[in-house]
């Protein structure tokens, strides 16, 4: 969180303390702020330890959730195209993706080789 703090920006904020609040003040501000940052990191403790507690095993399966699965595009096209192909083609470089008419094979297709290019459709752009 203070990766970015220095000494010297350290110095010169326990020297503006200083002189504001005083040496007399100074100690007990001291105190009075370490045992508030005592009782924000038990509470923090506490509620990590609530939802441990609350989810237990599924909280390791949440961690190792990605996200990117569920991306709506993502979670869509798995859910049409599942059972229709192994994997489902992903198309990159056009703005809106790969539509819908683009990804089913007509009936009796052949998949095409590699020397020959997709075709193109110009209503789809």
């Amino acid at each position: 969180m203070f990766d970015s703090i220095g000494w010297g920006e350290i110095v010169v904020l326990a020297l503006a303390a200083l002189f504001i609040f005083g040496p007399e003040r100074l100690p007990t501000l001291a105190k009075d702020a370490a045992s508030g940052l005592k009782r924000v990191r038990a509470a923090l403790t506490g509620v990590r330890a609530q939802v441990d507690e609350s989810l237990g095993d599924e909280l390791a399966g949440l961690r190792d959730l990605d996200l990117r699965r569920y991306h709506p595009k993502t979670f869509i096209r798995a859910q049409l195209f599942e059972d229709e192909f192994d994997a489902p083609p992903v198309r990159r470089g056009s703005a809106s993706g790969a539509t819908a008419a683009s990804l089913v094979k007509p009936a009796g297709a052949r998949p095409r080789d590699r020397a020959t290019p997709p075709p193109f459709d110009v209503d789809a752009t």
